[in-house]
């Protein structure tokens, strides 16, 4: 999967190339979150995004200080590289994200989202991650405003916007989050910048409609997801193909 760098940075150009297209079509992308997965079988979770036709793999990754709560290593992502041809998209909900980068992108990331909240030195953690060949993401909680974003925009491929507080999932999306997926989308067009804006948190079929609405392209969808009698229904409703 990650043989060289030069492979590597090959598909991360494919992968910019098909997302700017499914942009400018309006088109969603559904990331299942497998946090929300069976941890005892993740192999048949890997299975299971596949057959159901869902977009990327989100992986989130916690270190039990930024957020509360632990979850995996590089070596997991690695292990789960193999198994899966999706984009795996890495949210580092960690303190010194800086130290982590390097080996979560040799383990397989093809995206690495880290906090603002946890970082010094944004933009020197998003050149990190860019000269290493894969795309660079940055992440809000609820509580940060969209105005602590501004001087990086222009530097990321990706803006998460966290609609519940981070470290759990199964939460209620926080409609006042709402908002700042509309700023962000404003913030896009006037610019003429091409970050994409991913949506994670309490996103099913009934919050998901909103959540498009207000300007998302990527939705993180856990408990919604894996709970789902049919996963492939699941991800037509999600992307607005089926109505509810």
């Amino acid at each position: 999967m990650k043989q060289t760098l030069v492979n590597h940075t090959e598909f991360i150009a494919f992968i910019t190339d098909i997302c700017y297209y499914k942009h400018m079509n309006n088109e969603i992308y559904i990331a299942p979150s497998i946090l929300s997965a069976d941890f005892s079988n993740m192999r048949s979770s890997l299975e299971t995004i596949e057959r159901a036709a869902a977009d990327w793999v989100h992986l989130d990754v916690m270190d039990g200080s930024f957020v509360p709560n632990l979850t995996f290593g590089p070596k997991f992502v690695k292990d789960l590289r193999p198994f899966s041809p999706k984009v795996f998209d890495v949210h580092l909900m960690v303190d010194h994200p800086e130290t982590m980068i390097n080996a979560f992108i040799d383990a397989g990331s093809d995206y690495i989202t880290f906090h603002m909240e946890a970082a010094v030195h944004a933009h020197r953690i998003i050149q990190q991650i860019k000269n290493a060949g894969c795309k660079a993401g940055i992440s809000i909680v609820p509580s940060t405003p969209v105005s602590a974003l501004r001087e990086i925009l222009q530097y990321v491929d990706l803006v998460l916007v966290m609609t519940v507080n981070p470290g759990f999932g199964g939460q209620k999306l926080i409609t006042g989050s709402l908002g700042k997926i509309t700023e962000l989308k404003s913030i896009r067009e006037k610019n003429s910048y091409d970050f994409l804006i991913s949506v994670d948190g309490g996103i099913n079929r009934q919050t998901a409609p909103s959540v498009v609405e207000a300007g998302a392209d990527i939705l993180v969808s856990g408990s919604a997801f894996f709970n789902a009698e049919d996963p492939s229904e699941e991800v037509k409703i999600l992307k607005g193909n089926i109505p509810v």
